[in-house]
């Protein structure tokens, strides 16, 4: 009599080779989400950047703050005092944004200039590691 059918080693090996890019595909994911999370980070520096020009340019000076978290409850936003909890309705910033993994940015202010701080978990742009924003741009961390 002849069967039809799959013999038991061919079932195993489609399992396998099942398995195996099941496995690539899953370490892809987490190396795309590293680079989303690390693109969010530069994208809300940049627009940190744009927020605190023009409150230079408004103000003559940056807002005060030495060593403040941007984003948590006491600095949720940025209006023509500086960060606050509450009442943004100025155009610089309604919301400042969050590490998207729930962390802070920091921010200090000293000699009318800042800093910004923030960790990427990967490589962007040659930037890795610490880094940080200035009036002169985004670079690593000194």
């Amino acid at each position: 009599m002849n069967k039809k059918g799959f013999t038991l080693i061919e079932l195993l090996i489609v399992v396998a080779i099942i398995g195996l890019l099941s496995t690539l595909a899953v370490v892809a994911l987490g190396s795309a989400r590293v680079k989303a999370r690390d693109s969010k980070r530069l994208a809300d520096l940049k627009q940190l950047q744009t927020a605190l020009e023009l409150y230079y340019t408004d103000n003559n000076d940056y807002p005060p703050g030495t060593a403040i978290n941007l984003g948590d409850t006491n600095y949720a936003c940025l209006n023509s005092d500086g960060f606050a909890i509450s009442g943004c309705t100025s155009p610089y910033m309604g919301q400042v944004p969050v590490d998207p993994q729930d962390a802070f940015y920091g921010y200090t202010m000293a000699s009318s200039s800042y800093t910004v701080t923030a960790s990427l978990e990967g490589t962007v742009n040659d930037l890795t590691g610490d880094i940080q924003l200035t009036p002169a741009g985004i670079a690593v961390a000194q």
